[in-house]
């Protein structure tokens, strides 16, 4: 099925463009998040119609997002881990627990934005990508600690 792309999307394709996905991907994901339209001749008519209110859109969105990525290039998360006696982590950091202590610092990311990149497993600081926006990357310093408890 050939859909017309309303909004970037990392590994599909930019706005505005003619893709051919696989039907229930279209049917599935793309159409009911408001992601992508059927390329009909009257869907792509429409789409150029309002090609200035999504570009509009998409700038606002965009400016939103960077100005919450210049918030959190200065945020410092600690998150305390067991540790063995070679301090080694007992397992390691995921998105969630990054996603909830940046909550509690007062910024709302969905953990599926949060770029761990082969994960978290040892301690110290680290830099952890979060993708607010097609265009707007976030990096956060996550400071892992032995837990004292």
């Amino acid at each position: 099925m050939e859909v017309i792309l309303l909004s970037d999307q990392r590994h599909l394709g930019q706005r505005g463009e003619v893709k051919k996905v696989r039907d229930g991907f279209a049917r599935n994901f793309l159409i009911p998040q408001g992601l992508a339209l059927i390329a009909t001749p009257g869907n792509r008519k429409y789409f150029e119609e309002q090609r200035n209110k999504i570009d509009a859109r998409h700038m606002r969105e965009r400016d939103a997002a960077a100005a919450i990525a210049a918030q959190l290039g200065e945020l410092k998360i600690s998150i305390a881990k067991k540790v063995g006696e070679t301090e080694t982590l007992y397992g390691s950091v995921t998105a969630s627990e990054i996603g909830e202590a940046m909550e509690s610092k007062g910024f709302t990311v969905d953990r599926r934005k949060i770029d761990l990149a082969g994960g978290i497993k040892t301690l110290g600081d680290h830099t952890v990508r979060v993708d607010l926006h097609p265009e707007v990357i976030a990096e956060v310093t996550v400071s892992v600690v032995p837990d004292q408890s």
